[in-house]
């Protein structure tokens, strides 16, 4: 059924997103180094004789019906939800056009991966990798020197892993992506993190903390001294949530340090410090300069090692407010993770203010999901389905989803505040705190995702890891 048909990557990226809307046509086949475009327009001539002129190939015109055509241009082709009066302005430069356009569409990475008898470019968006472009073999290399000559890396060294920095200055946009080179069996793949500039929107109260969360979280950062730490996994948020709290916490009495991997968003009025380890410029030794420093407000980008978890104790003891992230699965396993280690339980009691844990969860698109009963080979082995949960909801896809399903994310919290008696639990090494979580209605991130799938916002699938937990 041609309403199904999946435009194939070399036959798709002949036309951008921008002249597939604009002109509507999809690429059917090419043959015989003829382009057969699919279009419903009435005019076939008038249309082929201008397409000739803009893409310059060889083509044939083939009428459908615009439903068909609808459906074909929103699930191949991911355009810019912005007005038409502010679509962007492409140049002739391949690598700008593709850097702004992921921009455009809300990439938070661009994957170039070179393979045996082809090369890919895949764009993160809301969180999954969808395959964009490809790229022939013979051009990799150009793509790939011109990404490291804008970056500042040695185009020589393609034995070793790089990493810089590019701004991009184009049309209406502006902003940094961090590089990263890694040689691979058949080439060096780069992946370009896009680092946002913008912080006008950046605040708490949006981030998805229900109330009592919130509360708790800027009673816990508003303290003089103390450890701050969120954990979760890569791409879980966790630097935008900490990055909302230096917004929160920054004015003209306050001297605020941070150390990170990369500088993801610029602050006025704090003091941000990019990492550089390869010339000694770790998280333990920024934070030993920066007790030298004066500082009010420290923060950390991530805690990955003793020496930097002792630097950041030390830090706390000594007056100094400091956040973090950590590698853990939930706000309670932060504790154990510090305890292994090797930091004594009776420092992580006394210094420890706040522990949160945190997911990006995909939210179903409202104008396609579809309503399916509840059977228990849906969830993980031995999980409990709750009696008022009748009922789910499956991504299904349309135009406004872009046949995903989806449609953004939602951050889930798990907020514990480090009281007295978890101080406690803490320096007597008791780490079964279940019925104090009960008790004090701290909801856990299992607790959120299931709320999440009542309300019928996500599907099983997406938060089908946080169940079993």
């Amino acid at each position: 059924m041609i309403a199904d048909y999946t435009i194939a990557l070399d036959l798709a990226q002949h036309i951008s997103a921008e002249q597939a809307f604009h002109y509507r046509i999809v690429p059917k086949i090419r043959n015989n180094g003829t382009l057969v475009l699919m279009t419903d327009a009435e005019r076939l001539q008038e249309l082929e004789s201008e397409l000739q002129i803009v893409l310059d190939i060889p083509l044939e015109l083939e009428h459908i019906d615009s439903d068909t055509l609808q459906h074909l241009l929103t699930a191949n082709y991911r355009k810019s939800r912005k007005s038409a009066s502010d679509e962007l302005r492409f140049t002739t430069d391949f690598l700008e056009n593709l850097l702004v356009t992921a921009k455009e569409l809300g990439s938070s990475d661009i994957h170039f991966e070179p393979y045996e008898n082809h090369c890919r470019v895949r764009f993160r968006l809301d969180g999954k990798l969808v395959e964009q472009f490809h790229v022939a073999l013979e051009e990799y290399p150009t793509i790939v020197n011109k990404i490291k000559i804008r970056a500042g890396l040695d185009i020589a060294e393609k034995r070793l892993p790089q990493d810089g920095r590019i701004t991009v200055k184009s049309t209406g946009a502006e902003f940094d992506i961090r590089v990263s080179s890694l040689p691979t069996l058949f080439g060096e793949k780069i992946v370009l993190r896009i680092l946002n500039r913008d912080t006008e929107q950046l605040s708490l109260q949006d981030l998805g903390l229900n109330d009592l969360q919130l509360r708790r979280y800027t009673e816990g950062t508003k303290k003089p001294n103390g450890i701050v730490l969120i954990s979760g996994p890569t791409g879980s948020g966790k630097t935008t949530t900490l990055y909302a709290t230096l917004k929160l916490l920054n004015n003209t009495e306050t001297n605020i340090l941070t150390i990170e991997d990369p500088i993801e968003y610029t602050l006025g009025g704090i003091n941000q410090v990019q990492l550089k380890e390869n010339i000694g410029l770790d998280f333990a030794s920024a934070l030993r300069t920066f007790l030298r420093q004066d500082p009010d407000i420290i923060m950390v980008g991530e805690i990955r090692d003793v020496k930097t978890a002792n630097m950041a104790i030390r830090a706390a003891l000594t007056g100094h407010l400091v956040l973090s992230t950590i590698h853990t699965n939930s706000a309670w396993a932060t504790v154990s993770r510090l305890i292994d280690m090797g930091i004594p339980p009776f420092l992580i009691a006394s210094t420890l203010n706040l522990s949160v844990a945190q997911r990006l969860v995909r939210k179903l698109c409202p104008l396609c999901k579809e309503q399916k009963p509840v059977s228990q080979e849906l969830f993980p082995e031995g999980f409990q389905i709750p009696k008022n949960l009748s009922h789910h909801y499956e991504a299904v896809g349309c135009h406004e989803c872009f046949h995903t399903g989806y449609s953004g994310r939602k951050a889930l919290y798990e907020v514990i505040p480090i009281t007295q008696e978890l101080s406690g639990h803490i320096k007597n090494n008791v780490l079964e705190i279940d019925s104090y979580i009960r008790y004090h209605s701290i909801t856990t991130l299992r607790e959120n995702a299931l709320a999440m799938l009542l309300e019928g916002t996500t599907s099983i699938e997406e938060i089908y890891s946080l169940l079993t937990s």
